[in-house]
């Protein structure tokens, strides 16, 4: 097993439109500012916060693992 860091995927506030759970960017922001999102059960208030494969990301009791984007 490799100890390398896991590559990022893709940031949270664009996995959040990808998913369904905002519409906007905007929608991103304000959801991710406000303290409603967690990633791995952590509150996260960074935008651009680079989620890798695994992270569980919860927003409005939803929560959705990251899997690889083909």
């Amino acid at each position: 097993m490799s100890d390398d860091p896991k590559p990022a995927v893709i940031r949270l506030d664009d996995f959040l439109k990808y998913v369904g759970f905002v519409g906007t960017g905007g929608e991103a922001k304000v959801r991710i500012q406000g303290g409603e999102v967690t990633v791995n059960g952590e509150v996260e208030t960074r935008r651009r916060k680079q989620l890798t494969i695994g992270d569980l990301v919860d927003c409005g009791g939803e929560t959705i693992v990251v899997e690889a984007m083909e």
